[in-house]
């Protein structure tokens, strides 16, 4: 375990925080950060610091000030915004109480902040306040869970830690556990930290220095007695290599292939119905991992055994659920027996899930699993949100590594369920759960051709706004990433991702979809929207300029559809295909033959497809726009191709065609590519029982009016 403080970092933490916090503060901050910055002591949220001050009232009362971490916040990038700042001695006062609900203890602490604006202390904040210290930091080391997970847990940590440590039995985590803690410490002064079975570490120190040692040293000591306590045992058992099956077939296929293929299945069975026409179910996002060590596990005869066993401390619980799902021998080479494998095995989950949920007087809409696991393809997560599915993913694939190591020693232990049930429907835990996202489309997700265009981002920026998880595919890398960090900067990160895809090839919208599935998981909503346009009366139209135009604008959409509308029906969630059409459609302009008949092409396969997809329950709708010309951050590539002839033909400057247009419509409106957007979000969300329709999008141009 390596120790990061360094004198330079203290330093530069005190002259960035110290003018406006003070260098106490500075300095929690800094070692809050180190801890924050390696995964194996904390993840997502996890871990607590504090630090004793003072501060100045406007009656300039020096006052005792406990500055504690706000519940849910991420030590990594603890700013000051992150500590809450509460009455010391008030606290302190709490310890004679006997008992204290969950209820009353939040009471206390929110109307004991300095600052109303605070963010909620942490569920820890009164064992901080309880503890003489100045500095007091908890983490979830991993090298610290390896050794306490045990049946002989305690006895592993003194082997390890000898008598520098207290050790308390797992206590549930609030005012029980902060008197507990306090009373430990009276008993034995003489520790330098106090080991958590099934919970962490904590360190004191009246330094911020010598209490982020303390845990460095502790965690450095456990790592090297797990180290040489494996060296002299077996290891995780190995079935074989991840390119052998348990039953001594060889699995020949890759990882990627084989969770292209399952990730869309996996989807629809996970999605919960919710018995409203218009959104009849709750879709997950995906988080796909498939690391070596991680690949192997999971086939060995341990990989079952981990995924029916609790997790490595209570405080995940809220992103996994207490147990994964594991689905034994995959029946890769047979796709209707894999569906049913995977649903008989989700059935199960379901049913045990529902029982350990009523055993202790709840019940919960949401059974399904977090984290699911098969064997030569790896490990899938899904979450409302892609963030939420991430922070799963990071802290499942972590948990599944420390019980791969803790096998090396002995056999993993976990709470009993009551105690993992306490803390999953803890109402204080279920606060920490901050979803990026509620919008119109939250958790559908969104792909669109062209998508880097002047039409495709504004369609994919709305999208992204109303919760969806918006998926970029274009030909040009560059201008995908820039529309991608666009939405991510907006919007937030995991909500926009970027896939090369050249829709005129098949080869490249196979790969491309396949992408995407193994992204996300699957497909909600098509946008069929790269085009390209030519100007030519037809006596001078070039064939091979109408074959292109043709290519991409009609066979690219076909493509395209083609694709998503496979992923659609393996999902069975039923879906929404938008096609943006054109005003052309149905008013068509002189010396536009080609582009105008590739677009009543395009138009004519929404409808042919919403009589082939209804019964899948696909709705295929049409949007009309008219002249979209883009705007400042984004110009439209179309219209700098055929502007300056379509000025030309009506006696205009290329700069007053927008003008133009503007003024031929009824509404006299500018037309722009959020309002594509807008109506791409009424189609995708059931707002209407509505197929085959043509919406226009064009301030109302008469010649196009739909008939």
């Amino acid at each position: 375990m390596k120790n990061r403080w360094t004198k330079s970092g203290a330093h530069q933490a005190v002259s960035q925080w110290g003018p406006t916090c003070g260098e106490l503060l500075a300095l929690r901050l800094y070692s809050a950060q180190l801890l924050g910055a390696d995964s194996a002591l904390v993840l997502h949220g996890g871990g607590n610091v504090s630090v004793k001050s003072t501060i100045t009232s406007v009656l300039e009362d020096n006052i005792e000030t406990l500055f504690v971490k706000g519940s849910g916040f991420d030590l990594a990038t603890l700013s000051p915004d992150g500590l809450s700042g509460l009455d010391l001695a008030y606290l302190r006062r709490l310890r004679t109480l006997d008992q204290l609900t969950d209820e009353q203890m939040v009471n206390e602490l929110r109307t004991h902040l300095f600052d109303a604006g605070a963010p909620t202390p942490s569920i820890e904040t009164l064992l901080h306040a309880f503890l003489p210290h100045r500095y007091v930091d908890h983490s979830h080391a991993d090298a610290l869970l390896t050794l306490t997970n045990q049946r002989d847990g305690d006895a592993m940590v003194r082997d390890a830690l000898g008598e520098r440590v207290a050790i308390l039995p797992y206590i549930r985590p609030g005012f029980e556990l902060a008197k507990a803690v306090a009373d430990c410490y009276d008993a034995n002064p003489q520790v330098v930290g106090i080991v958590l079975l099934f919970h962490g570490l904590v360190t004191f120190g009246e330094d911020a220095e010598t209490s982020y040692d303390r845990h460095i040293e502790l965690v450095d000591a456990c790592e090297t007695f797990f180290r040489t306590r494996a060296a002299g045992g077996s290891k995780s058992r190995l079935v074989g290599s991840r390119r052998e099956q348990p039953n001594g077939g060889k699995q020949t296929e890759d990882p990627a292939a084989l969770a292209a293929r399952v990730a869309p299945i996996l989807r629809g069975i996970i999605a919960q119905p919710t018995g409203d026409e218009d959104r009849p179910f709750l879709r997950s996002i995906l988080e796909w991992r498939a690391a070596e060590e991680l690949l192997e596990f999971i086939h060995s005869a341990d990989g079952k055994t981990a995924a029916a066993s609790g997790p490595l401390t209570c405080d995940h619980l809220i992103h996994t659920k207490p147990r994964a799902l594991y689905v034994a021998e995959p029946a890769w080479s047979d796709e209707s027996a894999l569906r049913r494998q995977i649903e008989s095995a989700m059935a199960t989950y379901r049913k045990d899930y529902h029982a350990y949920a009523t055993t202790y007087d709840t019940d919960r809409l949401d059974a399904a699993p977090r984290v699911i696991l098969l064997p030569g393809a790896g490990l899938f997560c899904w979450g409302p949100t892609k963030r939420a599915a991430r922070i799963t993913a990071d802290i499942a694939e972590h948990t599944i590594l420390v019980k791969s190591h803790a096998n090396a020693i002995g056999p993993y232990t976990s709470l009993p369920d009551a105690e993992l049930f306490d803390m999953e429907f803890r109402p204080l835990q279920q606060r920490k759960l901050k979803h990026d996202n509620h919008g119109t489309l939250q958790g559908q997700v969104v792909v669109i051709s062209g998508g880097a265009g002047a039409i495709g981002s504004a369609v994919a920026q709305v999208c992204a706004e109303q919760g969806a998880y918006t998926i970029v595919a274009d030909i040009g890398k560059n201008r995908i990433d820039q529309i991608v960090q666009s939405i991510e900067d907006s919007c937030g990160p995991g909500t926009a991702h970027g896939v090369l895809m050249d829709v005129t090839d098949e080869e490249s919208a196979r790969r491309g979809f396949e992408d995407i599935v193994r992204t996300c998981g699957g497909v909600d909503v098509l946008v069929p929207n790269a085009g390209v346009a030519h100007v030519a009366a037809l006596a001078d139209m070039e064939v091979s300029d109408f074959r292109r135009v043709m290519e991409i604008n009609t066979v690219g959409y076909m493509l395209f559809m083609r694709e998503g509308i496979r992923i659609m029906k393996r999902q069975e969630l039923g879906g929404n295909i938008v096609i943006n059409a054109s005003k052309n459609v149905f008013g068509p302009g002189k010396d536009f033959g080609a582009y105008s008949a590739s677009k009543a092409a395009g138009h004519q396969l929404g409808k042919v497809a919403a009589i082939e997809l209804a019964a899948d329950h696909i709705r295929v709708n049409m949007i009309n726009t008219d002249a979209v010309f883009g705007d400042e951050n984004m110009s439209s590539g179309l219209w700098a191709t055929v502007g300056p002839q379509r000025a030309k033909s009506r006696n205009l400057s290329e700069a007053d065609l927008p003008e133009y247009y503007r003024r031929r419509n009824l509404l006299r409106a500018r037309i722009t590519g959020r309002h594509v957007g807008n109506a791409v979000v009424f189609f995708a969300s059931n707002a209407t029982p509505t197929t085959g329709a043509t919406l226009p999008v064009d301030g109302g141009v008469i010649e196009a009016f739909p008939r």
